[in-house]
């Protein structure tokens, strides 16, 4: 039943099917109602009286259905890695999954001061080029980057967890008005999920002015990723005499990169050959390391909502409340933000931080 002066909001239950991953037909089924119920629905050609049903058969709380409408992104606003693998379905998931978190994002910005994007926008210039640029931009040098999550943290992205049921999504981010965001997909390898972390930075650097779609823009943030984590000048000093896949294991934890990785930047370069390329590809494939990597390092998260979270729980503010005043399910917030712990300690100070002056958090990078 909807409450009174609640309206029922057409284009937050289309969100909730396609977060579901839902079809207006499957829906229908599961509610056993006629297909062109559900249409009529998120058409708005007339209300709907079974919201609590809705709730039940989308996992979302009956209060999400009578909210305002919430900003979604769109798809050709946002870049995928490795979009030619997904459906359009795991797709609508992910984008869903991106609507909750800019609505969290929305919830964290007016109680805290976050730093503002300071991203250079580079156009007409070449992956190799435009990292190079960026990192004597940002004071880099030709050093391996302890932690490209801090690092994108600092320079004003906000960067979240993709949730475990768009897996197949490997990441994926977008501006929205001036704020730049990533999503990582943390069921994958640390050494893979800071490759996609630099690949997305190219995106936002690179393609921000027109829809960044296409194998082309695809590769392009390859190379910049792959110049962005290895540079040249130091990469091919270090560079063994004749590689070998072991040297490989020991030279990646310098760039925390994966082994792959590695071989394909030293190829680029041209500090092996074509035929030692293939040879170190070979081995690396039939020893498994594509798929698991070796010596993993520690996975990457998010410093900036940790320190969020701290100072949330010292007011007494847990995940569920940040669910309830967003309407979501708790696990919706879980699985944007890296699996961290928001638990509310006893004699916790009450909640009054939103009369307060909103804190700057001072980001590490």
């Amino acid at each position: 039943m909807i409450g009174k002066g609640k309206v029922f909001n057409p284009s937050r239950l289309t969100l909730a099917r396609k977060r579901r991953g839902m079809t207006m037909s499957r829906l229908a089924k599961i509610m056993d109602v006629e297909p062109r119920s559900v249409s009529g629905w998120e058409k708005g050609e007339f209300g709907c009286d079974q919201v609590d049903e809705l709730a039940k058969a989308l996992s979302f709380p009956a209060s999400f259905f009578l909210g305002e409408d919430l900003e979604q992104p769109h798809p050709h606003s946002a870049s995928f890695r490795a979009m030619s693998k997904m459906t359009a379905a795991q797709r609508d998931m992910a984008l869903g999954s991106g609507a909750i978190a800019l609505a969290l994002n929305a919830f964290i910005e007016s109680r805290f001061e976050l730093p503002a994007a300071d991203l250079p926008i580079i156009n007409g210039t070449d992956p190799e080029s435009a990292a190079i640029g960026l990192r004597r931009q940002w004071g880099l040098g030709e050093l391996p980057i302890k932690n490209v999550v801090h690092l994108l943290e600092s320079k004003g992205v906000r960067v979240f967890s993709l949730a475990v049921d768009t897996a197949a999504v490997n990441a994926f981010s977008m501006w929205r008005g001036n704020t730049a965001f990533v999503f990582l997909n943390t069921m994958k390898s640390a050494e893979n999920s800071r490759f996609d972390a630099a690949h997305e930075l190219g995106h936002l650097v690179m393609h921000r002015h027109g829809p960044p779609q296409g194998q082309s823009a695809e590769r392009e943030a390859d190379a910049f990723a792959s110049a962005f984590l290895m540079p040249r000048a130091s990469l091919f000093a270090r560079r063994p005499t004749f590689a070998t896949v072991d040297h490989l294991i020991r030279l990646k934890k310098y760039w925390t990169v994966s082994v792959a990785a590695l071989a394909y930047r030293l190829h680029a370069i041209g500090a092996i050959s074509d035929w030692h390329y293939r040879s170190l590809f070979v081995e690396i494939s039939s020893r498994g390391y594509r798929t698991e990597e070796p010596g993993g390092s520690q996975r990457e998260t998010s410093q900036v909502l940790a320190k969020i979270f701290a100072a949330l729980r010292e007011d007494g503010i847990s995940k569920i409340d940040i669910a309830n005043e967003l309407c979501v399910p708790v696990e919706e917030i879980d699985q944007l933000v890296f699996g961290l712990a928001l638990t509310v300690l006893a004699g916790s100070r009450s909640r009054g931080r939103s009369n307060r002056k909103r804190p700057q958090l001072r980001i590490v990078s």
